[in-house]
């Protein structure tokens, strides 16, 4: 409701709105928390719907002693005024304050967040207050737009939501790192003759894990409903302390029928250029901003390991750039020949085709030699999944990679094995159980077509749009081994 001050109307506003030049000489109120507060005099009050701050400026004359005392950094307050052009510099307007009320105060002895600059690793302790740092703060509004334009992007081109299960008796990758779900006694479970753990005995009367990928259960949807996508919450077991890895992430995850290898690179690469330009285009304060955070960051390092270009510029190298398509095998010749290998600068030399290719690898082709995007595909099958489609040669399968500058591998994908007999031999000679995958194996005996899907995490989108370089970073409440607070 509108605060009634002295016989004035003030509507509440969004700090975001205030700074637009839209409301000036109205009487306003604005609820927030304190950036800072100097001389006694100016309060810089944010509230998270924008990177910067709204100036309340403070006749300190004309209030309790005892209230100003509780005006520290942290504190939530509530400010009525006029919005006036300021007198200062560094911002165009600003309240004159005529009422406060404080909502809750911070003890500056005890409050961890203060205006000061703190080490990554200090927030990562900190999770339930880092995102009241501008830094925090702005990766997650990012964060935010990204995820809405993950949506809008399939809605507007025909996709259907479909949430697939977060339990699954399956596992997608055939890795094995997973995280089991049960409720039997851990101290006493009921065993078979044979002395192994009886799942029978289990909530769901059989084993079961936490996802690793929605893809196969998407499948099924795609079968019926044509163009689907997954975007929800994955969880792997990797016992990894990597920049790079999470245990609990969110896969996007789209799959459609009747597309095969060459359909599904063009989505691909559509749907990364239009999220990407959303950002562009809905975060530009925020992402100058972390642009600068960043450039001010990579002063104190070598020249040879900061960044090739500035945040906005990486952005608009993805967006403005069409991806180079290579083959594998084209790939890996480029790399066997390259000045890194051949003087053994590569941490994995690349010395025989079917070597599994790192990031180091990844980032030279698209940083160094081809200076644009690319699409790596027709990958040899050995190092690939098993539901992906094998090639005439026998040898490679109709899978892709979207590899991007600072990042390598942001997209994985592949034209879906949809001949049965070709299907079975492969589950047959990996060992795994067609039992298991009867259902699966269903949408290959009735009304089978070709059909292709790709994955994208969506923390690792984030960390490339934000220019963070670790992923803990780019996700609200991380999980890593040995690390699973608030």
């Amino acid at each position: 409701m509108p605060l009634n001050l002295q016989g004035i109307q003030m509507k509440t506003f969004s700090v975001k709105e205030l700074l637009s030049p839209d409301h000036l000489h109205q009487e306003v109120t604005v609820n927030g928390w304190v950036k800072t507060y100097r001389s006694n005099r100016f309060i810089a009050l944010n509230d998270g719907s924008t990177i910067n701050n709204i100036q309340c400026v403070v006749d300190f004359e004309e209030y309790d002693e005892n209230l100003l005392k509780q005006i520290n950094t942290g504190a939530a307050l509530k400010i009525s005024g006029t919005l006036v052009e300021s007198q200062g510099k560094g911002q165009s307007v600003e309240i004159q304050v005529k009422e406060i009320k404080v909502h809750g105060g911070a003890d500056p002895e005890v409050y961890p967040i203060q205006p000061k600059k703190h080490s990554l690793e200090f927030l990562r302790e900190k999770a339930h207050l880092r995102v009241r740092t501008n830094t925090f703060a702005a990766i997650m509004r990012v964060r935010s737009a990204l995820s809405f334009a993950v949506h809008q992007y399939f809605q507007k081109n025909g996709f259907f939501y479909v949430h697939t299960p977060i339990i699954t008796g399956s596992d997608a990758e055939g890795a094995g790192e997973m995280f089991r779900v049960s409720t039997l006694d851990n101290k006493k479970p009921p065993l078979t003759e044979d002395g192994e753990i009886d799942y029978r005995e289990d909530f769901f009367g059989k084993e079961t894990n936490l996802t690793v990928s929605g893809q196969l259960e998407a499948e099924t949807y795609a079968m019926g409903l044509g163009k689907v996508y997954t975007f929800g919450p994955t969880f792997r077991a990797e016992n990894s302390n990597t920049s790079r890895h999470l245990a609990e992430f969110w896969m996007i995850e789209p799959e459609v029928a009747f597309n095969d290898l060459d359909a599904n690179m063009d989505l691909a690469e559509d749907f990364i250029k239009e999220v990407i330009n959303y950002a562009l285009e809905n975060c530009k304060e925020d992402l100058q901003f972390l642009e600068q955070r960043l450039l001010d960051e990579e002063k104190s390092k070598p020249q040879a390991e900061r960044s090739e270009m500035p945040l906005i510029e990486k952005l608009k190298f993805v967006s403005d750039n069409t991806f180079k398509r290579v083959t594998y095998t084209e790939a890996i010749d480029i790399l066997r020949n390259s000045k890194p290998n051949k003087k053994k600068q590569f941490k994995y030399l690349i010395d025989e085709w079917g070597a599994d290719l790192q990031s180091e690898h990844e980032r030279f082709l698209v940083e160094k030699h081809f200076k644009c995007p690319v699409i790596l595909f027709d990958y040899p099958a050995k190092i690939k999944a098993f539901y992906m489609r094998l090639n005439e040669d026998g040898k490679t399968v109709r899978a892709m990679d979207i590899l991007f500058p600072g990042i390598g591998e942001i997209v994985g994908g592949s034209q879906r094995e949809e001949r049965l007999d070709i299907l079975l031999e492969k589950i047959k000679a990996l060992g795994i159980d067609e039992k298991e995958l009867w259902w699966y194996l269903d949408l290959r005996k009735f009304g089978t077509a070709v059909h292709s899907g790709f994955g994208l995490g969506f923390e690792r989108l984030v960390l490339f749009a934000t220019g963070m370089g670790n992923i803990r970073d780019v996700i609200p409440f991380p999980r890593t081994p040995q690390n699973a607070e608030f």
